[in-house]
């Protein structure tokens, strides 16, 4: 009964979500910058009725709704609709990013960014409409189950430090403790509808790497009489893949690379410096923190050898994402009720990053993916120009969320 329950109330819904989703898509804002996001949030939230606390590590929101089954009030709802499924009374957390990207729209769709330079290149229009969706399902269901669920929209994800660090450390559940937290990401690889599932480790940690070569730049010809800072620069890039392949262990995946190599010189003229910086990727923490500490021993050497310094700076990056393998079970097999077996599948596992791990690094968690590819189209890459959901994925995506509030 539940299952019908709850799509029905996200049916009705939905075209307010696609609303939503559109207004998002339509004013992306960078991290950290997203005020009229927040407000739009907010505004939403107001009017709703619905609880909630803002500016948390920048301009985080966490709503809330206090589930009243077994309560006076919840009791008297019960004897008009039915008996309804028991729910645990038990604190559940939702994640979704408010942040867009850098990137340039190519989309011709009448709801196209109106921000040059700015897009929703990742989805993350659609992971906050559909936590929008589904706090107005759950708030008008609260009479069903009991407990406590959290609504939590994240700022700054795309950029380090990371808005979920950001909003822990500002106190987010200074007045909880969260049973378990879950968020859904946006999929291509799948088409809407469709959810999938991985649990252990799946993605990577991030960490940038930041170096700068310096020596005495001269005169090409003259190599003799200079530190050659490309060539010292590009030899810290080779050892750097030879971390990989010879200091790492190989049961540990990593990945290493290089995307910015600046010598600002001539074609007869060395630089004095040159401006390195690149990501590093690792699955398994402890061979993070060790990788972090011979980062700066190779890139000193290997510059020493050629006469020149380095310096290196390595900012404090997202930790890898654990999805818990039990909770992620659980929530497996409620998408089973909620959606079918059929509309359920797998992941692999991605050297990409998220900041969620810093809440799955303190909390049982699961992090699960919902397709947004239209049946006959595949969207564009994610952080690509041309990323575009299918708006369908939308009630799957607040659906399921709201199932599993209720369902306990």
């Amino acid at each position: 009964m539940m299952v019908q329950v709850i799509q029905q109330e996200a049916a009705a819904v939905y075209p307010e979500i696609v609303r939503h989703y559109r207004w998002l898509h339509r004013h992306p804002e960078l991290s950290y910058r997203e005020k009229e996001t927040a407000a739009y949030i907010t505004a939403f939230l107001d009017n709703e009725g619905i609880p909630y606390r803002s500016g948390i590590g920048g301009y985080g929101i966490m709503a809330r709704v206090t589930g009243e089954k077994g309560s006076e009030a919840g009791q008297e709802s019960l004897a008009a609709t039915g008996k309804m499924q028991q729910a645990a009374g038990r604190c559940i957390a939702f994640v979704a990013d408010m942040d867009a990207l850098p990137v340039k729209e190519e989309n011709e769709v009448e709801y196209r960014s109106q921000y040059d330079g700015v897009m929703h290149a990742c989805g993350h229009d659609a992971q906050t409409a559909a936590l929008m969706g589904c706090v107005k399902i759950v708030h008008s269901l609260r009479s069903h189950f009991s407990g406590t669920a959290l609504f939590i929209f994240q700022p700054g994800e795309e950029q380090s430090p990371g808005g979920a660090d950001l909003m822990l450390r500002d106190g987010l559940f200074r007045d909880y403790n969260p049973d378990f937290i879950v968020k859904q990401h946006a999929y291509i690889d799948l088409p809407a509808g469709m959810v999938g599932f991985q649990t252990g480790t799946i993605m990577a940690s991030a960490d940038e790497v930041h170096i700068r070569v310096k020596g005495q730049g001269g005169h090409g010809a003259l190599p003799h009489e200079l530190n050659d800072t490309v060539l010292a620069a590009s030899q810290i890039v080779v050892a750097m893949q030879q971390l990989v392949s010879r200091r790492r262990n190989p049961f540990n995946p990593m990945v290493l690379s290089f995307g910015k190599f600046i010598a600002n010189g001539a074609t007869n003229v060395i630089p004095g410096e040159v401006i390195l910086a690149g990501s590093m990727g690792c699955m398994q923490e402890e061979e993070r923190r060790r990788m972090l500490q011979l980062i700066p021993q190779i890139a000193g050497s290997t510059a020493n050898a050629y006469g020149c310094t380095s310096e290196v700076v390595l900012p404090e990056g997202y930790p890898s994402v654990f999805s818990d393998i039990k909770v992620t079970e659980e929530i497996r097999s409620r998408a089973i009720t909620y959606l079918g077996g059929e509309k359920v599948s797998v992941f692999p596992q991605r050297m990409t990053a998220d900041d969620f791990g810093f809440f799955s690094q303190r909390y049982p968690c699961c992090y699960y993916r919902f397709g947004v590819a239209e049946e006959k189209r595949k969207p564009g890459a994610l952080h690509s120009a041309t990323f575009l959901i299918d708006e369908k994925s939308l009630l799957t995506s607040a659906g399921l969320f709201a199932f599993i509030t209720v369902f306990g």
